[in-house]
């Protein structure tokens, strides 16, 4: 167990807590659940960092690492649906871009073909975290985060469905070549 997959680990153990607090969403609680999210977040971004700048990148952390960033905005959804802080529609087209995207790059490596992240995947994700901490975190009047994170959702929104789109298209070339 290297530092980057304890990481992906830590992230994963996170989101029961990150839940929990937020099931009561007082002023405090919401504040506490929004960093414990932000904390799960930022090992997203620490945990690639390091396994490519040590060279400690497993096959663990290959497989583990896109299911926990998943596994934690899938859970922010969820409770901001559950609060009705988000749409459930809107939820359901981010969760099944996710997993329609996830399903894509399981069947391509059985082909095969090899469908890195790419940008726009990247940013999708950091308007996602920004959107879901907004949400959680809303302080109402005079910092309307409701209104900025829902910015944030649409945001999310427009680039989960054309990155998604172009995993698609990135599959399709590779393997129909």
């Amino acid at each position: 167990m290297n530092l980057p997959n304890f990481l992906t680990v830590l992230r994963i153990a996170l989101i029961p807590l990150f839940v929990f607090i937020y099931s009561d969403p007082t002023p405090l609680r919401s504040f506490l659940a929004t960093v414990t999210f932000l904390i799960a977040s930022l090992t997203d971004f620490l945990d690639g960092y390091l396994a490519r700048k040590r060279g400690e990148i497993t096959n663990f952390g290959k497989l583990m690492d896109p299911i926990a960033d998943k596994l934690l905005i899938i859970s922010a959804l969820l409770i901001l649906v559950y609060f009705q802080k988000v749409s459930v529609w809107i939820a359901i087209i981010l969760i099944g871009r996710e997993m329609a995207v996830t399903g894509l790059r399981a069947v391509a490596t059985l082909d095969g073909v090899i469908i890195p992240a790419d940008k726009w995947g990247k940013y999708k994700m950091g308007a996602q975290i920004t959107a879901a901490a907004l949400l959680l975190w809303d302080l109402g009047e005079p910092l309307n985060f409701h209104l900025l994170g829902t910015l944030f959702l649409w945001i999310a929104l427009g680039l989960s469905l054309y990155s998604g789109f172009l995993y698609f298209v990135n599959y399709a070339r590779q393997a129909y070549k």
